[in-house]
């Protein structure tokens, strides 16, 4: 069995522009990004401990200092509590106690636990640029997941064809969440116009983010993307660190990287995400004979 953790960045807003209320243009957010980390049910004990037990220390020097004793499920770490002092300090009391030092430390920790637990990503890209008029929010968002889930299927049916795959949430809208759920039920069904599903059980599970340091992973995860596309840079550090682990097929060429989708197929997004992705190959064939390194 794997978990597929999933969350999102960017906003489901499919407008990229509004008039303000004096009637001067307002850019609106271009991207939405959805990813999913694959997590083999067997070392789920070893990252939920990892995770876990820092928070507790944090958790138990910040009681010694201020009195204050922090449960894990006040312990949520997300990239814009981690990223922005001021959001820091509005919605993470937990956080803000800690030191530049500490959260650096708890987030190379999120971030060593991918290659630690051989975990594997997913992701897509909508271009809110390229998308027909007719599509909204919701439509937005289950096109996302159905790119998503794709991939992830495809991975199971070439790498681990025994195992089955659960998809963890995490718990947003009611409304939406059902929609996604009867979208999941219905690829179960049916499947789409490219596959059938044989490896993904269950509705997908929706919980609250607090309790599920897998669903933050993902979050920390999914903006890391956001931020290699919205400021077109592959080399932004965080997300380089993810490349080695976005699902790479042995059926298509060595420089595709499978899991990784823009859509829709006209934006330019595509050929800027293929020439680095090439790029970042031969820097690390480069880097090779100097490292001892190499490709997973």
């Amino acid at each position: 069995m794997y978990f597929f953790y999933f969350d999102e960045s960017g906003t489901r807003d499919p407008q990229v522009a509004a008039v303000r209320k004096d009637g001067t243009a307002m850019a609106k957010e271009p991207l939405y990004v959805l990813t999913a980390v694959g997590l083999f049910e067997r070392r789920w004990h070893h990252f939920d401990r990892a995770i876990a037990n820092l928070k507790l220390e944090f958790s138990d020097q910040i009681a010694r200092r201020k009195g204050v004793r922090f449960s894990l499920a006040d312990c949520e770490v997300k990239s814009v509590t981690l990223r922005l002092p001021e959001r820091r300090k509005a919605d993470s009391p937990f956080l803000s106690e800690l030191s530049a030092a500490d959260l650096l430390r708890i987030t190379e920790t999120y971030f060593q636990q991918v290659p630690a637990q051989k975990m594997i990503l997913f992701s897509v890209v909508i271009d809110k640029r390229k998308l027909l008029p007719h599509m909204t929010a919701e439509m937005l968002h289950k096109k996302a997941y159905e790119l998503c889930l794709e991939r992830i299927e495809h991975y199971l049916a070439e790498f681990h064809p025994g195992h089955q795959g659960l998809v963890v949430m995490d718990d947003t809208q009611r409304q939406l969440n059902h929609a996604v759920a009867m979208k999941h039920a219905f690829f179960q069904r049916e499947g789409n116009r490219n596959l059938r599903f044989r490896h993904i059980v269950e509705y997908p599970f929706f919980t609250d983010s607090k309790l599920s340091n897998g669903v933050q992973l993902a979050d920390l995860c999914c903006y890391n993307v956001y931020r290699a596309f919205r400021s077109r840079d592959f080399s932004y550090p965080y997300f380089a660190k993810l490349l080695p682990h976005i699902y790479r097929s042995n059926r298509t060429p060595a420089d595709k990287l499978d899991g990784l989708k823009v859509f829709p197929d006209d934006s330019e997004l595509i050929v800027f995400a293929a020439d680095s992705y090439r790029n970042w190959l031969k820097a690390q064939l480069a880097a090779k004979p100097a490292n001892g390194g190499g490709l997973r």
